[in-house]
């Protein structure tokens, strides 16, 4: 692992206890690296959004891109800026689209993976996939713009 992938895994884990929704959902970071993540979603009853089905309820998985494309966003601004003056830096969630292409298969994982595409002086663009195995084979694909921000302390 690289410098930046490590502070990026401190900053969105471990800081504070990490990101409680995150840890609720009972999601773990299977792969970081500069500009991409990739996440697993492990099948739990408590996400299940149809008892009838044993779907997964598409808001964790939606919850899961959004946080995949910010970690891959975060390290990609890191790794496009290394030695920026204006300090520590966080990303927001300025637009995300969802696109589900069908539903999730019960009883099996959801991994997740976030690309940073284009980083702008202010904006950074990145798209992700959710799939249960074959990865040619999506559950879900996001489309996202973030904002970066200045980071307070104290």
């Amino acid at each position: 692992m690289t410098d930046i992938t490590a502070e990026m895994l401190q900053r969105f884990m471990v800081v504070q206890g990490g990101v409680p929704f995150f840890q609720a959902l009972g999601a773990e970071v299977v792969e970081a690296a500069p500009g991409r993540s990739t996440m697993r979603l492990p099948y739990a009853a408590h996400l299940v959004g149809n008892p009838d089905t044993g779907v997964i309820h598409g808001g964790a998985i939606t919850a899961l891109l959004d946080h995949a494309c910010g970690m891959a966003v975060s390290s990609g601004v890191e790794a496009a800026r290394p030695n920026a003056e204006y300090g520590m830096r966080g990303v927001a969630t300025l637009d995300l689209r969802i696109d589900y292409l069908k539903a999730a298969e019960p009883g099996r994982d959801v991994i997740v993976t976030g690309e940073c595409v284009k980083v702008t002086r202010q904006i950074v663009f990145a798209r992700g996939k959710a799939h249960q195995g074959d990865p040619d084979k999506p559950v879900a694909l996001a489309t996202g713009a973030f904002i970066i921000t200045q980071m307070r302390t104290g």
